[in-house]
């Protein structure tokens, strides 16, 4: 076994998170910085997704309702009730997570595709209610509006403000992503995160050891609910607007298509489809409605030839190398 520091799972998310820290600092690209915000916001969903979906083993196709709740709420508290954005963003969490607690409890007792279909319904449902409760969504219309973060008071007198600074917007975010990136971390190697392997990879036998498979499976899916609503916070508190699109399916299945190029059931796999993946989605932009097409013909060629996303390649290569030596 490699015990040596120099392998992908060590060298590749130093590497990437020293790019992050420094990339601001190398250019003063609004456009390049919007991207990077943005890949921070979608690195933290696709994070939540594989947590449930590539440890624990369970397909939630409802990913973009609980994004868009998330991102529903933290802007209705802050539009409506006059919230700010500290106190908005964990509302913004938990209430996607009682969400995922309520949808979890029945739908987690079915197996296989019945779990998937359950959850897409779901999406469906969260996406129509959000279209058509216009009194409290302004339906199509849409939020407008939504404020940026509260500033920061530092000592000295000093303010680090989020209004038409994207530095520093970014910078919080990406705090935001190591968060989340170490609290899956902490929970992957834990003895729970032993048991979401054991219950992906036999229920009946978890069973058999002591392990609740229901249990497991909802501690999982609310987990990852969870920070899919802290992502869907950011977003609103960034973008400023929010329509019934950013709940629809089509979220899912992007956050979906991210996890797997990168690599399902690994850390950095799904950081590096929710950085490569919306660069490529901004120059397909132009396909309009075939963009999800295209995003088909990908998530099938990674199927087929890197079954193991972008992580689960490197790390191949990199036992290959090491072999020869």
């Amino acid at each position: 076994m490699n015990t040596s520091p120099l392998r992908p799972g060590f060298l590749i998310p130093a590497a990437i998170l020293l790019l992050a820290v420094v990339a601001p600092l190398l250019s003063e690209n609004r456009y390049l910085h919007h991207l990077m915000i943005m890949a921070c916001v979608w690195g933290i969903a696709a994070t939540a997704l594989n947590l449930v979906m590539g440890y624990a083993g369970q397909v939630n196709l409802a990913h973009g309702a609980f994004f868009g709740i998330g991102a529903y709420t933290s802007g209705l508290l802050m539009l409506k009730l006059g919230i700010g954005f500290w106190i908005a963003l964990p509302l913004a969490c938990l209430t996607a997570a009682l969400f995922g607690l309520l949808i979890g409890m029945p739908s987690l007792r079915t197996k296989g595709a019945y779990f998937a279909i359950g959850t897409l319904c779901f999406n469906v449902i969260v996406t129509v209610i959000i279209d058509r409760w216009e009194n409290l969504t302004e339906g199509q219309r849409g939020l407008l509006g939504i404020p940026p973060p509260s500033a920061i008071p530092l000592p000295f007198g000093l303010t680090v403000r989020f209004d038409n600074n994207m530095v520093a917007t970014y910078y919080l975010f990406l705090i935001m992503l190591l968060l989340t990136l170490f609290v899956t971390r902490r929970i992957v190697v834990s003895l729970m995160g032993k048991d979401f392997r054991a219950v992906k990879g036999n229920e009946e036998l978890a069973a058999s050891i002591g392990i609740n498979p229901f249990r497991t499976k909802l501690i999982a899916f609310v987990t990852s609910t969870f920070f899919a609503g802290l992502a869907g916070g950011l977003y609103a508190s960034y973008i400023g607007f929010l329509s019934p699109d950013i709940s629809d399916f089509h979220v899912t299945f992007e956050v979906l298509i991210q996890v797997m190029f990168g690599g399902i059931g690994t850390l950095a796999g799904p950081i590096i489809g929710a950085t490569i993946l919306p660069v490529i989605s901004e120059t397909l932009h132009a396909l309009a409605a075939y963009r999800m097409v295209a995003y088909g013909v990908m998530l099938i060629v990674v199927i087929i030839f890197l079954p193991t996303g972008i992580m689960g390649g490197l790390k191949i290569v990199w036992t290959k190398c090491i072999t020869r030596k």
